[in-house]
């Protein structure tokens, strides 16, 4: 019976040693508290810095594809603009005959001036959207 209470004692001896101090698990926790609030504090700082990064970087980029497109679609414009005529001043004289050929040189004439209104309107585009800040 003796060898039992000594082994119970020796148990708690050695729970109690093992056991956490209260005032030091309040201490960690409150460590523990402060970490958790500072991470989430750099996390937001992380993620705000990382949107400023976006607008400051993609923002202009963004605006420069635009502005090329305008001026690329402009081109492929100005170049049909350019085809359509040099076809009518080459066959201005059919302009004043008749039958088929002169309403396929009125379609062409119609092709040039609103290929060259494409052309036009795509170049003031870029400009303005170029000098938007």
């Amino acid at each position: 019976m003796g060898a039992r209470e000594t082994a119970k004692a020796l148990m708690k001896a050695a729970d109690a040693v093992t056991a956490p101090d209260p005032a030091v698990t309040r201490k960690a926790g409150a460590a523990v508290a402060g970490k958790i609030e500072q991470a989430k504090a750099t996390g937001a700082g992380v993620r705000r810095g990382g949107k400023l990064f976006g607008k400051a970087v993609l923002a202009p980029v963004a605006k420069a594809s635009s502005v090329l497109w305008l001026e690329v679609t402009g081109l492929l414009f100005g170049v049909f603009a350019l085809s359509a005529g040099t076809w009518v001043w080459n066959h201005r004289h059919d302009l004043t005959g008749l039958g088929a050929v002169r309403e396929r040189a009125w379609i062409v004439v119609a092709m040039f001036v609103l290929f060259g209104y494409f052309t036009v309107s795509s170049y003031v585009r870029a400009a303005r959207r170029g000098r938007r800040s």
